[in-house]
């Protein structure tokens, strides 16, 4: 049997991954290093033997794997059994940094060799949480079964039952089941609910606490970048999620990284096929296509979300925190200045993607921004974006959840040369579009007095802001 992790694989550049890959398999032959003694090898396959290492050819690493089988299947007269974990994670890892080219046309070679031109494999395994057939890393395999989320095969082994979970609750004497349904249940493969991730049930039973455990997985950093670069709609999506909402898309289990940065119904399949989203409920849409209703995991997963968006602030979480505070006690001076040194520090960072432009930079920020705000504000308002209200759709409405805070309505507005001559203008101009479409109307229905409702007109131009 071989077994292979490529779960530590998670380098910047392509020639570390490479290399990283390399010395993994290095070490494997390591371990049967019995074989140059064994009398099945000639000398020739004996020098071949030798010469895996960490800095080995391309054909040399590309055909390893498979004169390992060849070896192994002489010395044991029978042919082998290959399992490979997390095969995706450095691809994952390629695609956030860049090099997936690169690294597309190496995993090709290697699997190819290692799993379709490979007479001494009984069978092999594979795990990962993106299935990448369509790029293309697969195009020689055509003999693989896929097992996926909602495969019906295995549906009960990718974790804890509930029943196990409580019966190994009832060994360690504790009681607080449905607080751990809350945190840590939540998956469904195939037809069966109420699956646990172990990690964080093992982790909670050793250390008796509620955390969230399952916090550093190896997609987090894809996970990241396609909600923080992805368009307005991803972000707002991100917003009711994180409210504990749901919302209707289709979903694609053949994930294609190429369209991960345009197609977003990939970016929820592959939160989806990563455990972070559950399926609440799946329809007919009205062409006899399936929809579904997703909703964040558990505790866990929406924690998890909160760090990670509270993460995108760090470095400039002085000037963030600062606009923060001075917004609520209505000092424009002051958020003028420290909403300029956050914006130039995060236009560029929310809007990476393919295709960034100078158009959507402001769309982009903002409801980052917004995200920010949902997590540092929680507990204090109620933060919404691109909604519905009076005559048209506000841009951010941040409703208090105290008496007596006051209620906010911001409109973010690009300079128009032609209409606006200076960035006033067009402060002026978000001002009268709140007035006009009154989106003050879904305010006032809950209660809140003109009094209290803050106006803002935000106006960009390039990375400069103007608040009004």
């Amino acid at each position: 049997m071989i077994f292979l992790s490529f779960a530590s694989v998670k380098e910047i550049t392509f020639s570390n991954t490479r290399k990283k890959i390399c010395d993994l398999i290095a070490k494997l032959y390591n371990k049967y290093d019995f074989l140059l003694e064994s009398g099945h090898l000639n000398e020739k396959e004996q020098a071949s033997y030798r010469a895996v290492s960490a800095e080995m050819e391309d054909y040399r690493a590309s055909g390893s794997l498979n004169a390992l089988s060849d070896y192994l299947s002489r010395y044991y007269g029978k042919k082998t059994i290959i399992l490979l974990d997390e095969y995706d994670t450095p691809m994952q890892e390629a695609f956030v940094y860049g090099y997936w080219d690169e690294m597309a046309a190496f995993m090709r070679s290697l699997f190819n060799s290692t799993f379709k031109t490979n007479p001494y494999m009984e069978r092999a395994i594979m795990t990962g949480i993106t299935r990448i057939s369509k790029e293309s890393i697969f195009s020689d395999l055509n003999n693989l079964e896929v097992v996926t989320t909602t495969s019906c095969k295995y549906e009960d082994a990718f974790g804890f039952t509930e029943g196990e979970v409580f019966a190994a609750m009832d060994e360690f004497g504790l009681g607080e089941k449905a607080e751990v349904r809350a945190w840590y249940d939540g998956f469904t493969f195939g037809g069966t609910p109420d699956i646990y991730n172990p990690w964080s049930i093992i982790n909670y039973l050793d250390k008796r606490r509620f955390a969230a455990y399952w916090a550093n997985t190896s997609s987090n950093s894809l996970i990241g970048k396609l909600v923080r670069e992805g368009d307005p709609e991803v972000k707002t999506a991100m917003e009711d999620l994180l409210q504990g909402k749901t919302f209707r898309t289709r979903i694609d289990e053949q994930i294609l990284f190429s369209q991960l940065d345009s197609n977003t119904s990939a970016i929820w399949s592959l939160l989806l096929a990563g455990g972070y989203l559950k399926v609440e409920q799946a329809a007919l849409d009205n062409r006899g296509k399936p929809e579904y209703d997703l909703k964040l995991t558990n505790t866990e997963v929406r924690i998890m979300f909160e760090q990670m968006i509270d993460g995108w602030f760090a470095d400039y979480t002085s000037a963030y925190n600062a606009f923060v505070r001075a917004m609520l006690i209505d000092d424009k001076k002051a958020m003028n200045v420290y909403m300029n040194r956050t914006a130039l520090a995060t236009f560029s960072f929310f809007d990476a993607g393919n295709k960034p432009s100078e158009a959507t930079e402001p769309e982009r920020f903002y409801h980052g921004f917004v995200l920010g705000l949902m997590v540092d504000m929680a507990g204090r308002y109620r933060v919404t974006s691109n909604r519905e209200s009076g005559f048209g759709r506000y841009d951010v409405m941040l409703e208090p959840l105290k008496a007596g805070d006051p209620a906010f309505v911001l409109e973010f507005k690009v300079r128009d040369p032609e209409d606006e001559k200076t960035l006033a203008d067009t402060v002026s101009a978000a001002l009268r579009q709140i007035d006009e479409k009154a989106y003050d109307m879904e305010l006032a229905a809950r209660g809140i007095s003109r009094e209290r409702i803050r106006h803002y007109g935000f106006a960009f131009e390039g990375k400069t802001v103007l608040i009004g």
